[in-house]
């Protein structure tokens, strides 16, 4: 993808308006245009890195640094007694926007938002086989 087809890539390039709360000399983080919450938040790195499975470790600790920065400062600023962290890697995931990117989504009601999976545990044996087969991938 040309860099500058990307939104993010634009929005860090200073060429796209955004609402930025939080940048570094690695990555940016913006208000989410589609609020979840009040202080949806975007954190992005300022390299263009399709996802998860592209980003080089290095730079996604540095996103995740940022992260920490804009949820203390989501919490202090909004009062915001929880804080979620989103991340999808891939279209199948729910990814639409592909540089990589963490959403920061303050919660101020247990109701605010649904979560995508289920507490239904299954006993720990069960899950023997899945884990070997986890582990023997190289």
């Amino acid at each position: 993808m040309p860099v500058m087809s990307c939104v993010f890539c634009r929005i860090v390039a200073g060429t796209e308006p955004s609402q930025t709360i939080h940048e570094d000399e690695h990555a940016i983080a913006f208000l989410d245009l589609a609020q979840a919450t009040r202080g949806h938040t975007l954190v992005v790195p300022r390299a263009h890195h399709r996802d998860l499975g592209e980003i080089p470790a290095e730079t996604a600790a540095h996103v995740m640094r940022a992260a920490v920065e804009v949820s203390r400062r989501l919490v202090g600023a909004l009062r915001a007694p929880g804080v979620n962290l989103w991340h999808a890697s891939g279209e199948t995931a729910g990814q639409s926007v592909f540089h990589f990117h963490l959403h920061v989504v303050p919660r101020f009601e247990p109701t605010d938002l649904t979560s995508p999976w289920t507490e239904a545990e299954h006993p720990v044996e069960s899950l023997k086989e899945l884990a070997e087969e986890i582990r023997a991938w190289r």
